[in-house]
């Protein structure tokens, strides 16, 4: 029995177009005080802090594996937060098609080797919350396939 099996890399750009194409048209990133929730299914935790609607479309077409094997989906612009809804300090996003829609994607928030970086975690309310790039990764297992 595989115990680690490996797709390639034409296997890994489709998987990444169909999580990508998950985030519509009407998503938005939320981001909120306190850590990640443990799932996508659990509810939503912290403090909402700011409220960042994503481009009419918000992401392209992955690219292609390069020779590292890893497939990469760049949000198109996001729109800023121009108002944050509180204060406190960001540890976590989660991305959903509005307020009350399943989670399709969440990860960890800091200023270095997060999921999402900033140039601080703290934030005042009134403040504008930015993000001026947005990249997710997908590896096709053995980074050559």
């Amino acid at each position: 029995m595989t115990t680690k099996p490996v797709m390639s890399v034409i296997a890994a750009k489709a998987a990444m177009d169909a999580i990508t194409a998950l985030v519509t048209n009407v998503a938005h990133i939320y981001i909120r005080s306190s850590t990640q929730e443990a799932t996508t299914l659990t509810a939503d935790a912290g403090t909402l802090l700011a409220t960042l609607p994503m481009n009419s479309t918000p992401f392209p077409a992955s690219t292609s594996g390069t020779s590292d094997g890893l497939i990469t989906a760049t949000a198109n612009s996001i729109t800023s937060d121009t108002n944050a809804a509180a204060s406190g300090t960001a540890g976590h996003f989660r991305i959903k098609n509005n307020a009350d829609a399943a989670v399709i994607l969440q990860g960890n928030i800091g200023t270095s080797g997060a999921d999402l970086n900033f140039n601080t975690t703290t934030i005042t309310a009134g403040d504008t919350v930015a993000i001026t790039s947005f990249k997710l990764t997908l590896p096709c297992g053995d980074g050559v396939s």
